[in-house]
């Protein structure tokens, strides 16, 4: 097994974390898939690389910023202040060490509506603008998974494109 082998093995075990970083938050998600190609390209030197790569970064990037406009949009349409997400995200990083598997998910949740609960001082409101945010974290999410799926797509066509042609 040569160095270009071990490497595509690494960039691909990098690219999974990365692809399943979009989802799970507390992994490296679509920077890692980019920096993934990036180095197989470096290590490979081939056209083929880095045509794979700047396809690639460009799904990247185009995810990336689609979850943040996603994301930021419906919190300004629902008037969510920025203090409330990050409540959520701190309780998300406790709720991740004191129940596994969920904890994320569940302290994220409940940071966000204990903020617009403080915030509102009325239940019904602030469920339905946590709702409104989890929704729109959750639609950014999707739309960023779905651009890292593509940057990955890419990048194992172009391994197969280089290594049926070596």
């Amino acid at each position: 097994m040569d160095a270009q082998m071990i490497w595509t093995i690494v960039c691909a075990l990098a690219i999974l974390v990365g692809v399943t970083g979009t989802i799970v938050p507390v992994l490296p998600g679509s920077l890692l898939i980019g920096i993934s190609v990036l180095a197989w390209a470096l290590v490979v030197g081939a056209p083929v690389g880095w045509v794979t790569f700047a396809v690639a970064v460009v799904f990247v990037a185009a995810g990336m910023l689609s979850s943040a406009v996603l994301t930021g949009r419906a919190m300004k349409a629902r008037a969510i202040p920025g203090r409330s997400v990050i409540a959520g995200l701190v309780l998300g990083v406790i709720g991740f060490f004191v129940v596994p598997v969920v904890g994320l998910l569940l302290g994220f949740a409940a940071g966000l509506f204990l903020s617009e609960f403080a915030r509102q001082k009325a239940f019904k409101p602030a469920v339905s603008s946590s709702a409104a945010a989890l929704k729109a974290t959750g639609l950014g999410m999707l739309a960023e998974f779905g651009f890292a799926s593509l940057a990955a797509g890419t990048w194992a066509t172009g391994v197969l494109i280089y290594f049926l042609n070596r």
